[in-house]
């Protein structure tokens, strides 16, 4: 009989430390949290001390019984869930769960931690137990408090005053801000001309090109040459006159390698380098550090991927610059080890950057062992960790002052002479400037350079990109929005809400979304203020570091969060999503105004209900009329609901058939009947799964005895039972990556079987 109980939050990570610990041990899985607070009003009780009402998670009360049957087996129990707050907030509510069932009288039960999941470090832990440390579990109560209490309370206010069903949270409301200011900016933006005078030239077989940037003694700034007259005007000048080298300078400069990740940067350079969002990323790294078996038995392959350090372990420092030496030339390894300073005031020292649990686990050696995904975001976690202990690379360069009559035009070059760490990893950026890394020709001072050509350039000032995933993440961090660990969660839940959507892999407010953030901003301005954001993130970090007390910071947020509630309730919804126009109505002259319904913003009369004219927005008063002049009937059938004519109307998400009568019916239907796949719901068994289109016209299935049964698949089902747990259907998806295939749309069961492989990339002429 095992003596001891250890306790993990992935069943995954469980299976892996069962065969590092023996029979002595029993290994158990939490499934994540185990309890959370009640899901309704009161849960958290400001009038006493921020009393929290808890309540075991329904699906994960089976994992919390087969712990307390354990645990009565037993004499010790070790807690040893992730090594961060939310982990310890979990070993802490074992710890209550148990004791409230009177199972730790006499036994020990301690709290075990550890950063990689290899014998090592796993059995290290275990010989130097601790308590669980309370200052950590406060910091982690504080915020889910703090995220309850702006949830519970602003969302049904977004209900009364713009429609039912959004909600507000703490930390996805400021980061909301940001992309629809990001937007306002790019919708604002002017577009500014200019020039830029360059001259081509050559010595010898090799062409380069400089800029001209000094005229008559003056440097020329970016709008020095406003348009095509003043350019023309210095072409003028410049012509004819002989272009001379009047100076060169040589440099040498060095460029250092980047740190090693932090849970930030990796999603950064996933994005940037690899294309996945930052939710895949964290799935992938969650999987590489919970143990992948590569051959001789399960091991982590990366250390704890939610971490703000750039710190390395003095033995991974060793190994990584031992593999240098015995890789590369002597040049490549600095003299000493290169440390890396933590930005990050909150990062715990015991955290780690992300890194490979062993240098010498090259990805090529694991790589049979691994999905795409996880090949590649190891490599790159691989490489980059190597790079960080290596020599800086080192480049020439060369600027070159060639003059030409009144005009001075530079020309600049750089040779690589020392790849240094570059000949392993180089950091992506986003939105990036091209360099001028032209190769120059030998030039001399004095030399006389032919005119191949003289010419201008026109240019316009460009608005500010929308943020992609990576820009967001970064913008998040500075900006101090939640934390490294929260960033994916804060992106899936905006593009959950539907107030943001994805646009060439950038991001854009919806009508929703830009409402919403309207409201907060104007009467919640200090909720998703950044400042006061980020102050309260570092509030929460001095709880977790004991310099504060939890109920203090949660009752100065509190007291001037539910005054400004109590103010706000007599705000209108119309006041909130009801913009007025300067423009009046065709059909009644009565002003018109912006209105927000269902299906977002669009241009109504005020004088509705007895005038029901409306336009989309975007769309002129003729385009509108137009479309109205004479409606289609639908000939052979009457309104189902009022017997009205059927006609055929043009909504902002295309035709479909709508009665005559509205507003007073309202009855509506899709033009074309959604095609019925004949695949049995697999939920209430009495529907069929037919294709629709979401709001934003992408095609899923669900069933067409909505709203009586709510189920509904992204990918087309087919009538097959899945072999693996027996769902009464299988969808088919296809990826650029894995080709086509069969899938069960049940995600805990993970089946898939390869239908056809991914197609060929033709090959580059």
């Amino acid at each position: 009989m095992p003596s001891s109980l250890l306790i993990v939050e992935s069943p995954s990570k469980a299976k892996t430390l069962k065969k590092y610990l023996g029979p002595d041990f029993e290994v158990l899985a939490s499934y994540g949290h185990v309890r959370d607070l009640v899901p309704k009003n009161g849960a958290v009780d400001p009038e006493k001390g921020f009393a929290m009402k808890y309540q075991l998670i329904a699906r994960n009360s089976k994992h919390v019984d087969a712990i307390v049957k354990a645990v009565a087996e037993v004499d010790h129990v070790y807690l040893a869930t992730d090594p961060d707050r939310e982990g310890e907030a979990i070993s802490w509510h074992l710890v209550q769960i148990l004791n409230s069932k009177k199972l730790l009288k006499d036994k020990t039960a301690q709290r075990v931690v550890f950063h990689e999941i290899t014998k090592n470090a796993v059995l290290e832990a275990i010989g130097n137990p601790r308590e669980v440390a309370q200052d950590l579990v406060d910091a982690q109560q504080a915020r889910r408090a703090l995220d309850y209490l702006v949830g519970f309370n602003l969302s049904p206010l977004l209900w009364k005053k713009i429609r039912r069903g959004l909600s507000a949270g703490r930390v996805q409301s400021p980061a909301l801000r940001l992309i629809c200011e990001r937007e306002n900016e790019i919708k604002a933006f002017v577009q500014q001309e200019y020039w830029s005078v360059h001259l081509d030239s050559h010595k010898g077989r090799t062409k380069f090109s400089a800029k001209l940037t000094t005229l008559a003694g003056q440097k020329l700034d970016q709008f020095a040459i406003p348009g095509d007259a003043e350019h023309a005007d210095i072409l003028a000048r410049l012509q004819g006159h002989p272009a001379t080298v009047t100076s060169i300078e040589k440099k040498k400069k060095s460029r250092s390698p980047a740190a090693p990740f932090t849970t930030s940067t990796l999603q950064q350079e996933a994005v940037r380098k690899l294309g996945m969002t930052t939710d895949r990323t964290m799935r992938t790294a969650q999987q590489l550090y919970e143990g992948i078996d590569i051959g001789q038995g399960t091991v982590g392959l990366i250390t704890y991927m939610r971490t703000d350090s750039v710190a390395l372990a003095n033995e991974a420092v060793e190994e990584i610059r031992s593999y240098i030496s015995d890789t590369f030339n002597n040049d490549f390894l600095p003299k000493n080890a290169v440390a890396y300073k933590n930005k990050s005031k909150n990062a715990q020292e015991a955290h780690e950057a992300i890194r490979p649990t062993s240098i010498l686990r090259t990805p090529e050696s694991v790589k049979p062992f691994l999905t795409t995904d996880q090949f590649k975001l190891y490599d790159m976690v691989w490489k980059r960790t190597l790079a960080c202990q290596m020599a800086p690379a080192k480049f020439d360069t060369t600027s070159v002052d060639i003059t030409m009559g009144e005009g001075i035009f530079r020309a600049s070059g750089q040779v690589q002479t020392f790849a240094g760490f570059l000949a392993v990893y180089e950091e992506d950026v986003d939105d990036a400037e091209d360099e001028d890394n032209a190769k120059l020709p030998l030039l001399e001072e004095g030399d006389s350079l032919p005119v191949d050509k003289l010419y201008g350039e026109q240019h316009f000032t460009q608005p500010p990109p929308r943020f992609s995933e990576a820009s967001l993440v970064k913008a998040l961090e500075e900006f101090g929005i939640g934390r490294p660990s929260t960033y994916a969660s804060i992106i899936s839940t905006l593009k959950d809400r539907e107030y943001v959507i994805l646009d060439k892999k950038r991001f854009q407010p919806t009508d929703t979304g830009d409402i919403v953030n309207k409201f907060l901003t104007e009467h919640f301005s200090q909720y998703v203020d950044y400042n006061f954001t980020a102050k309260l993130e570092n509030q929460l970090d001095d709880i977790a570091s004991g310099q504060r007390e939890w109920v203090p910071v949660m009752d100065s947020f509190w007291k001037g969060f539910s005054k400004q509630l109590a103010e706000k309730e007599s705000i209108s919804r119309a006041e909130v999503t009801t913009e007025s126009l300067d423009e009046a109505c065709p059909k009644c002259s009565k002003p018109l105004s912006i209105k927000f319904g269902k299906r977002g913003r669009f241009i109504a009369c005020t004088g509705y209900p007895d005038c029901d004219y409306t336009r989309n927005i975007g769309e002129t008063a003729e385009q509108a009329a137009e479309e109205a002049e004479a409606p289609t009937v639908i000939e052979d059938r009457v309104c189902p609901d009022c017997g009205g004519e059927l006609h055929i109307k043009k909504g902002r998400y295309g035709k479909f058939i709508g009665c005559a009568n509205y507003p007073k019916c309202k009855h509506i239907e899709p033009l074309e009947k959604p095609r019925d796949t004949g695949v049995e719901c697999p939920e209430c068994k009495t529907g069929h799964l037919i294709e629709r289109k979401s709001r934003y016209g992408k095609l899923f299935y669900s069933c067409n005895t909505y709203p009586k049964c709510k189920y509904a698949t992204w990918n087309p089902p087919v009538a097959e039972p899945c072999p693996k747990c027996n769902w009464p259907i299988l969808t088919i998806k296809t990826t650029k990556r894995r080709g086509t295939e069969k899938v069960c749309p049940q995600k805990e069961c993970g089946y898939s079987e390869v239908i056809a492989p991914p197609e060929a990339k033709p090959a580059e002429e």
